[in-house]
């Protein structure tokens, strides 16, 4: 994969890849006729993720500065509803949504492979933070060293919101153009 196709690197949506995403700037989707429901809820599940990543990245906080009691119960709590509900809106991406997009705009092929790219290495972020979100619960059920798995799971957790913003952006950035270029053949 090249450099500016790589989550890990990319700073946004590859120039080439940005066909219809010119076209169609983030600025008016909603205001355009071809902006319906569903688009709206699968851009609200994005912004779920991001909420329930920023509560948890606030809650290490806290608890890193001695303000959250209740942290370890909390953040397996959250972490695991994160994790499950990630899991199950990828996969109906990959298996639904992204099989029906892709044959309406050959341009954007590649833009698809990105996406799919993308949940591959979602893969081992997901498990790189239910490992660190482990290691706080075993660190607390064993009585040893929660302040520093907490600490790592704070890295962890900021690693994986860099990720998965990078890769959030870029989805939406592809699709919700799709929709509009193409909303009134899309069934």
């Amino acid at each position: 994969m090249s450099e500016d196709n790589n989550i890990e690197t990319r700073a946004g949506l590859p120039e080439h890849l940005r066909v219809l995403a010119d076209k169609y700037p983030r600025e008016i989707w909603q205001g355009h006729p071809n902006f319906n429901e569903l688009t709206s809820f699968w851009l609200e599940r994005h912004l779920m993720f991001r909420q329930v990543l920023g509560k948890l990245q606030e809650g290490s906080a806290e608890f890193l500065d001695g303000r959250a009691p209740r942290y370890v119960p909390e953040m397996a709590r959250y972490t695991g509803f994160l994790l499950e509900q990630l899991h199950g809106h990828h996969n109906i991406e990959d298996h639904h949504y992204f099989p029906k997009f892709k044959p309406f705009d050959a341009r954007l092929d590649a833009a698809f492979d990105l996406l799919d790219a993308d949940h591959h290495a979602l893969d081992g972020q997901m498990n790189a933070l239910a490992e660190a979100s482990n290691a706080v619960i075993g660190a607390a059920q064993s009585g040893g060293d929660v302040i520093t798995a907490a600490g790592h799971l704070c890295e962890v957790q900021g690693g994986f919101e860099r990720f998965l913003n990078r890769h959030l952006c870029d989805e939406e950035e592809v699709i919700v153009p799709i929709v509009l270029e193409y909303g009134d053949e899309i069934t």
